[in-house]
């Protein structure tokens, strides 16, 4: 009697040994009893009693999924080839099971879906300088899509968009155009405002009698100091106009005297 009473102890005891599983902190265990779903099993030890009953550990950490390059086309019709990666994680272990056979797989194809629609929705233009808003959108489509299998969507970020050869010589020869456009309106500007201060400058002159004589001589002096230098005298207004009216006042004295 005694030793059937130990007997049936030690099986019992055996049996709670191997019922005993871990789940881990960053884990949830979905357990099923008979088929069927019977509870989550929360990190330290729980009981899974065997044949009856079996559980299933779903990770709750972040992951990433390398989506990988997707052929598509914007809405401007030009061939681009994309790729990003995805960070999600498990929000309820149990939808996450019970809802979808392979969530990892089924993930991976519903953003390589969504990636190439949200990329035949812009332009290129907006594709290559708005990148955030096109992640954003991905991400709002897949979060949506996910939220029945327990499933948030953290983050979706855009790697790398490889263009066609033909197209990055375009874009190169239209980035050239606008450095030359941006050369050309800097120069007109600085023109202007050259222009304007060489009419305040000549103001200034105009107004000071004497001062453009003495601003030539000035020049003269500063080119002298160059021997190689030709210089070519340049006679001020003032002093032909004054030459000018002695020549008239001469020739009007001479008429005078000749009418007498």
């Amino acid at each position: 009697m005694i030793n059937t009473t130990y007997f049936i102890l030690s099986i019992i005891a055996f049996i709670i040994l191997v019922s005993i599983k871990q789940i881990n902190q960053y884990q949830n265990g979905v357990k099923f009893t008979l088929g069927k779903y019977s509870g989550l099993m929360e990190p330290g030890w729980r009981l899974v009693l065997p044949i009856i009953q079996f559980y299933q550990k779903i990770d709750l950490r972040v992951k990433a999924v390398d989506v990988p390059n997707q052929e598509a086309i914007t809405k401007d019709n030009i061939s681009v080839s994309v790729n990003a990666v995805i960070y999600y994680k498990v929000k309820d272990a149990d939808k996450a099971v019970l809802e979808v056979e392979n969530f990892y797989y089924a993930i991976s194809q519903l953003a390589q879906t969504t990636m190439r629609n949200a990329v035949g929705q812009v332009d290129l233009d907006q594709l290559l300088s708005q990148r955030d808003k096109v992640s954003g959108s991905i991400r709002d489509v897949i979060d949506k899509a996910t939220d029945p299998w327990g499933i948030k969507v953290d983050n979706v970020e855009l790697k790398d968009i490889t263009l066609p050869e033909e197209m990055k010589r375009t874009i190169g020869k239209q980035a050239e155009a606008e450095r030359e456009k941006r050369a050309i309106v800097i120069k007109a500007e600085g023109e202007v405002i050259a222009a304007d201060n060489m009419a305040k400058a000549a103001r200034t002159l105009s107004e000071a009698t004497g001062a453009l004589h003495l601003r030539t001589l000035q020049s003269i002096n500063d080119i002298s100091s160059d021997k190689s230098n030709t210089i070519v005298f340049a006679m001020p207004l003032e002093i032909l106009r004054a030459f000018e009216g002695m020549g008239k006042k001469i020739l009007k004295e001479k008429n005078s005297e000749q009418g007498e």
